[in-house]
C-alpha cells in the first residue's frame, strides 16, 4: 500500500472506542492527531510507532484507565501530549520515557490516585506540565531541569492518605520555571497545604504564580523574597484576613489577583503603599466581604483618583459589613467624615506641637532660673534630711558667702578676727570648694556643712546669679532652723536699690542685719555682735534692725 500524507484528520467527537496498530499504518507522515472527546478506553503498545513525524497527540476527554507501554518507545519528535479529563488513576516509572522530544505534557485527571517516582523520566526538554497529584506522591521533577511552566492539581481523595513528609523536596530543582500554578480541588481546611517559602528559593525566574485554595492562612512575609521578576500573582479561594503588608513590595508585579480571600479591609494596600508596586495596572478584590468604614477610606479614594491600576468591577463591591451598610456599594461609602475627624486629629496634634514649643520657649526664656531654683531646693531638701538622719556633725562653724569683688573686704576684716581673734572655723570659696566638684554641690555642701551661713551683701552681691543662688538656699534652712543665715552689709544700700530684689528685701525686713557703715567708730562692738549670733541660738533683740522703708 502506497503512504498518505494527512497534516490534521479530524478524528474528535466521532464515538471512537478502539485504536489499532494497523491504523495509522499508512500515515506515516501525519504531524497533528486530534483523537479527543472519544471512548477510547485502551491503547496497545504498538499503535503510534509509526508516526515518527507526529508533534502533536491530543487524547483528552477519553475513558483511559492506562497508556501501558504505548509512550515507552516511539514519537521521537512528538512535542505537544494531551491526556486530560480521562479515567486515568495511575503514572507508573518510565511511563514516558521514549518521547524525548516532548515539550508539554497534560496529565490532568480527577482519578489519579498515585504517581511512582520517576514517572517523568526521560523528559528532559519537557517545558509545560500539567499534572493531577495525589496528596501522597512519590514523583521527582529533578530530571525536568528546562520546565517552565508547572500547574499541579491537588484532590483529597476519600482513601485520604497523608502527604509525603519531603512533598516539597523535589520542587528545589525547578530553577528555569516562570509560571507556578498549584490548585487544591477539595476542602483541606483540617489540613494545611501551605505552600512553604523555601520552595520558591530555586526559582529565580519566576513570574507568575497561582496559588488556588491552597494557604489556609496567608503566605508569610518573606515567601517572594528569592522571586523578584514575578509579574502575575493570584491567591484565591482562602483566608487572607491576616495578610501583612510587609509581603510586598513586589517591583514587578503588574497583576495581583486576591478575589474571594475573605478581606475585609484593604487597609494592608495601604500600608504597602502603592508606590511599592509601579508596575500593577491589574488588581482583582472580587467576592471578599468588605467592611464599608473609615479603615477602607483610603483604598476607596485610591481607587476613584489612581489612574495607572484598574481594580476590576471596583463599582459592584458591595458591603459586608456593618449590618447597617449591608448591600451597599463599597465606592459609594461616604469618605468625607474620615478625613474630617483625620483633619481633626491632624489640627489637634499640630495644635499641641505649637502650644508645647511656644511653652517650652516661653519656660526657657523667663522662667528656667524658677525652675533651675525649684531643682536646687529639692536638691537641698534632700540633702538636708539626709544629713538631719544620719546625724552628721558640722565641718564649720560659718559658710562665708560673698562676691568676688568684695574678696578684699573679706580677708582684710573678717578673717582676721572671725578665724584670727574668735575662732572660728569657717568656709571660703577659693580654699574649702572640692575641685572638680560642680559648683553647685559645693555650695550645698558648704551651707550644710555649717552651722550658719554669713551672707556679705554688697550691690556686687546683688547682681550675682551665684550669690543668689547661694543665699536661696541658705534662706531654705530657715524651714527648720531659725537662726542659720546672717546678713552683712559692708556697704550703706539705699532701699530703693533693694527694690528689685523681693527676696533680700524680705529677708531684710525679716531678719536680724549688721551693717559696717553704722558700726562707724566702734568696730569692737560689730565684732561683738557677730560673735553673738555664732554662737546664739535665737534672734538677738538687741541687734541693729534694717533701715527704714525696708
Amino acid at each position: 500500500p502506497k503512504s498518505v500524507t494527512i497534516p490534521s484528520p479530524i478524528m474528535y467527537h466521532n464515538l471512537i472506542s478502539e485504536v489499532h496498530c494497523e491504523d495509522f499504518v499508512n500515515t506515516t507522515q501525519l504531524s497533528e492527531l486530534d483523537l479527543n472527546s472519544n471512548r477510547i478506553t485502551k491503547l496497545d503498545g504498538c499503535v503510534f510507532e509509526n508516526l515518527n513525524d507526529l508533534k502533536v497527540l491530543d487524547l483528552s476527554h477519553n475513558k483511559l484507565f492506562t497508556v501501558g507501554e504505548t509512550f515507552r518507545s516511539g514519537l521521537q519528535k512528538l512535542e505537544f501530549l494531551d491526556l486530560s479529563k480521562k479515567i486515568l488513576s495511575i503514572v507508573k516509572k518510565g511511563q514516558f520515557q521514549g518521547l524525548h522530544s516532548l515539550k508539554s505534557l497534560n496529565v490532568l485527571s480527577g482519578q489519579i490516585w498515585r504517581v511512582r517516582e520517576m514517572a517523568f523520566w526521560g523528559l528532559e526538554n519537557l517545558e509545560s506540565l500539567i499534572l493531577s497529584l495525589p496528596l501522597y506522591y512519590e514523583t521527582s521533577f529533578s530530571e525536568l531541569q528546562n520546565l517552565e511552566n508547572l500547574t499541579i492539581s491537588f484532590k483529597v481523595l476519600s482513601s485520604f492518605r497523608s502527604p509525603h513528609p519531603n512533598r516539597y523536596k523535589d520542587f528545589f530543582y525547578l530553577s528555569s520555571l516562570k509560571r507556578f500554578t498549584v490548585i487544591c480541588e477539595s476542602d483541606h481546611t483540617s489540613f494545611p497545604l501551605d505552600v512553604p517559602s523555601e520552595m520558591f528559593q530555586a526559582m529565580k525566574h519566576l513570574e507568575d504564580f497561582t496559588a488556588v485554595n491552597i494557604y489556609i492562612s496567608a503566605p508569610h512575609v518573606d515567601t517572594f523574597q528569592f522571586n523578584p521578576q514575578i509579574k502575575h500573582l493570584t491567591i484565591k479561594n482562602t483566608d487572607l484576613s491576616d495578610l501583612d503588608p510587609e509581603l510586598f513590595p513586589i517591583p514587578n508585579l503588574q497583576v495581583l489577583d486576591l478575589s474571594n480571600s475573605n478581606l475585609k479591609s484593604l487597609d494592608f494596600l495601604m500600608q504597602a503603599n502603592l508606590s511599592f508596586l509601579p508596575a500593577l495596572t491589574y488588581l482583582d478584590l472580587d467576592n471578599n466581604p468588605f467592611t464599608c468604614d473609615c479603615t477602607n477610606a483610603s483604598f476607596i479614594e485610591c481607587v476613584k483618583s489612581n489612574k495607572q491600576t484598574q481594580v476590576v468591577n471596583a463599582h459592584q463591591y458591595t458591603c459586608s459589613f456593618p449590618v447597617t451598610e449591608q448591600g451597599n456599594m463599597l465606592l459609594d461609602f461616604d469618605i468625607h467624615a474620615c478625613w474630617m475627624d483625620t483633619i481633626f486629629l491632624f489640627f489637634i496634634s499640630s495644635m499641641c506641637v505649637v502650644l508645647l514649643t511656644l511653652l517650652t520657649s516661653f519656660i526657657y526664656h523667663f522662667l528656667r532660673w524658677q525652675l533651675v531654683y525649684a531643682f536646687q531646693l529639692l536638691q537641698a531638701f534632700i540633702y538636708d534630711s539626709m544629713k538631719r538622719k544620719r546625724g552628721a556633725p558640722h565641718h564649720y562653724d560659718a559658710f562665708i558667702s560673698y562676691n568676688v569683688r568684695d574678696e578684699d573686704w573679706v580677708y582684710r576684716e573678717i578673717l582676721p578676727v572671725l578665724e584670727g581673734e574668735q575662732g572660728w572655723r569657717l568656709c571660703l570659696h577659693h580654699r574649702d570648694f572640692q575641685p572638680g566638684k560642680p559648683i553647685i554641690e559645693n555650695i550645698t555642701d558648704a551651707i550644710y556643712s555649717s552651722r550658719k551661713t554669713i551672707c556679705v551683701i554688697s550691690g556686687s552681691y546683688l547682681q550675682s546669679e551665684w550669690c543668689s543662688r547661694e543665699i536661696q538656699m541658705a534662706s531654705f534652712r530657715l524651714f527648720d532652723e531659725k537662726d542659720v543665715l546672717i546678713l552683712l552689709f559692708p556697704e550703706k544700700i539705699p532701699a530703693r536699690q533693694l527694690s528689685p530684689y523681693y527676696r533680700m528685701r524680705k529677708l531684710v525686713k525679716k531678719r536680724t542685719y549688721l551693717s559696717w557703715p553704722q558700726a562707724g567708730q566702734h568696730p569692737g562692738v560689730f565684732w561683738q555682735n557677730v560673735r553673738r549670733a555664732l554662737e546664739t541660738r535665737n534672734e538677738n533683740p538687741e541687734l541693729l534692725r534694717g533701715p527704714a522703708g525696708c
